[in-house]
Formats: C-alpha cells, sequence, structure tokens
C-alpha cells in the first residue's frame, strides 16, 4: 500500500463574517486565522458574496466578496455557489484550494422556500494523486426531514458523476445533531468520518457549536479513499470571537495501490 502526499483540509461556518449575535464584523481576523492554520483546501459556509449595504456603512467592508478577499495570495482557485439571494446581495458556499479546480457546480436542493439550501461540489486536481479529489461543501436545512432528503440528493449526485473508487472528502454545516448522516450518507458512499471512522466512536463527530463551548456536533468532514492523520476543532478564543460555530480541520493521507513508501 503506498501513503501519497498529505492533504491538509478545513470546513467552518463563517457567519457571514460576523461574529456571534452579529456584533463586529470579523473577516479581517477570519483571513488570519484561516492562514495560520494554512490548509490545502478550504470549505466555507455563509460565505458573503454581496452585501451593498455592508459595503456602503461599514468603514473596514472587504471590496471584494469574501472568498476571494479570504483566498487572496494563498489559496489560488476559488468556487462559490450563491444560495440565498436577496436585494442587496447572496451568500452561500465556497471552496478555496491551492490546486487547480478542474470543474465546479452548484446543485440546488432546497426543499422549503424559506429555506434556500446548495451543494457546491468541485473536482480538484491535487499533485501526486491519480484521481481529481471530489469535494463537496454543504449547508444542509435545520429540519431534519428537510436533511434527509439532502443527503439523499447528494447520494444521487455524487453516485452519477463520480467514480466508486474515486477520492472524496464532503465536508460542512449539516445541522445533524441527531448524527443521522452516518446512516443516510456515509454509508452509502462508503465514507468515514475524520474523528471516528466508520460508524464513529464516542468522539465522533467532534463538537462544533457553540464555538465558545462546544456542546452540539453540527459540523463535518467525510473521507473516502483517504486515511486520517489528525483531526482538530478548533474553538474557544480566538474562534468564539470570529464566528458562532467553530472550525473543524483534518491531516489526510491518500492510499493506492503500491508498495509501501
Amino acid at each position: 500500500m503506498t501513503r501519497l502526499p498529505l492533504l491538509h483540509v478545513v470546513t467552518y461556518n463563517i457567519h457571514k463574517g460576523f461574529s456571534q449575535f452579529n456584533q463586529h464584523m470579523m473577516v479581517h481576523e477570519l483571513r488570519e486565522q484561516l492562514r495560520a492554520i494554512g490548509s490545502d483546501i478550504v470549505f466555507l459556509q455563509e460565505v458573503q458574496g454581496l452585501h451593498s449595504r455592508h459595503a456602503r456603512n461599514i468603514g473596514n467592508w472587504p471590496e471584494a466578496s469574501q472568498h476571494d478577499f479570504l483566498a487572496e495570495d494563498v489559496w489560488s482557485a476559488t468556487a462559490y455557489g450563491s444560495n440565498v439571494i436577496y436585494d442587496h446581495g447572496h451568500h452561500g458556499n465556497a471552496i478555496l484550494s491551492r490546486f487547480p479546480i478542474e470543474h465546479s457546480h452548484n446543485q440546488d436542493v432546497t426543499h422549503m422556500r424559506f429555506e434556500r439550501r446548495g451543494l457546491l461540489h468541485c473536482a480538484i486536481k491535487v499533485p501526486g494523486l491519480p484521481k481529481a479529489v471530489h469535494c463537496v461543501c454543504v449547508h444542509l436545512s435545520l429540519f431534519a426531514h428537510s436533511r434527509r432528503r439532502q443527503m439523499a440528493a447528494l447520494a444521487d449526485y455524487l453516485a452519477d458523476i463520480a467514480d466508486p473508487d474515486a477520492p472524496l472528502i464532503i465536508a460542512g454545516d449539516f445541522n445533524d445533531w441527531r448524527n443521522e448522516a452516518d446512516d443516510l450518507l456515509a454509508t452509502r458512499l462508503g465514507l468515514n468520518e475524520v474523528f471516528g471512522g466508520a460508524g464513529g466512536s464516542f468522539g465522533s463527530p467532534g463538537r462544533s457549536f457553540p464555538a465558545k463551548l462546544p456542546v452540539l456536533r453540527l459540523d463535518r468532514i467525510y473521507v473516502r479513499g483517504f486515511s486520517v492523520r489528525h483531526a482538530q476543532v478548533h474553538y474557544g478564543v480566538p474562534w468564539s470571537k470570529i464566528s458562532d460555530h467553530a472550525a473543524l480541520s483534518a491531516h489526510l493521507w491518500h492510499e493506492a495501490e503500491g508498495n509501501s513508501r
């Protein structure tokens, strides 16, 4: 078995660049912390693609969209999927990558009109890996019956477009405090959750909400075709000052057939 290069990923619900209860704009501090983690691929939820009112009223509001502002000079490739559109802007999911994004697609999985949701899929060419890595950034419904439908739609979509042995990472805000994703999504697609492996464990998934002292297991990183070297929940100061969610990160090895090296 050959263990190919280490891949570092992070997922974070950034709360549109504001602290909990929207008290302070924190997008500059957010950029510093994401760069300090130093991940290769970043999965972001609640990303503000445009907000004309904030741009007029907040003095240091970035001129660029949040995903481009965060990625500048570090992550050379970005993809953004707008899910919620209003008269003064829009927000959605984003993926930032140090490696080329070969393809991106935002899949609408809205179940209820008042709760717009999408799944952002990218195929990323990671150097040293024989196949592109399928990466999906998700932000699922607050309601269990809607989450089930969205996870089924995601599994159907990936079954159609990705080989069953292709490397896969699904990360984001699942809003899944009941931990139904293991049965509804992970088992069907052959995924492991990074904190506990197949079927989870006492510490799986990682607790990620609220960021000050996490109690609920809302955010996830699921992988296929990778082994997990290390997974971490980033909570407390400074993370609790940036967003209401904690960030999750994982160091991954891709395993391929061959001789050990």
